[in-house]
């Protein structure tokens, strides 16, 4: 719970936050840039391969 020290509002990193990051972060950028990844090739091989 946020506290006054001093005039100021002090709280823990995670109340500041309002929550705590879970692994969902990580995983939706690393899903997307293999899709951006998988993206390039298929236009590679769709395009210049020969």
């Amino acid at each position: 719970m946020p506290h006054k020290e001093n005039g100021r509002i002090v709280e823990t990193p995670t109340e500041a936050r309002g929550a705590e990051r879970g692994p969902t972060v990580r995983n939706v950028l690393v899903a997307g840039t293999g899709l951006v990844v998988v993206a390039f090739v298929v236009v590679y091989i769709l395009y210049f391969a020969t």
